[in-house]
């Protein structure tokens, strides 16, 4: 089974912006991690980051197409902005999990609130690393039951 993780805008900079939000993983440390957990749950991962929201529309639009079971998706800023990734999540078949390296819900109030986490099965936020690998561990279990 195939899973897609999808980053969104500025967690290429991951590592070196606001280390005390988002701790100092790396994005490949964390496309790293998410493949070695995948691999031992028996899924195949695939990491695509974007900072343009057309793209992770197209991604999302595309994925049963390109062969993926479910998806893993960290929407960023779009989270609270993205009526069209919220849309896109909504509208393909595909079980989807949102992440988020930090507690959104401790945040600023613009930050509090998820456009993109009713069209989700469920979210995981506020376990840094933790929260991407749960959502593998959960996609694994969903995509068993079925």
């Amino acid at each position: 089974m195939k899973i897609l993780i999808i980053h969104g805008p500025n967690l290429n900079l991951l590592g070196r912006r606001e280390p005390e939000i988002y701790g100092r993983l790396t994005l490949d440390e964390i496309n790293r991690e998410c493949g070695r957990r995948g691999q031992a749950l028996g899924l195949e991962t695939e990491c695509r980051q974007s900072n343009h929201e057309g793209e992770i529309i197209d991604w999302l639009q595309q994925s049963e197409a390109e062969g993926f079971a479910g998806i893993v998706i960290n929407p960023a800023a779009y989270t609270h902005t993205s009526i069209a990734i919220r849309d896109a999540l909504a509208a393909i078949s595909l079980p989807a999990v949102e992440v988020h390296l930090s507690n959104i819900s401790s945040r600023e109030e613009f930050r509090r609130r998820s456009l993109t986490a009713p069209a989700c099965r469920g979210s995981i936020c506020g376990f840094g690393l933790a929260s991407y690998l749960g959502a593998l561990e959960v996609l694994k279990l969903t995509l068993s039951e079925n």
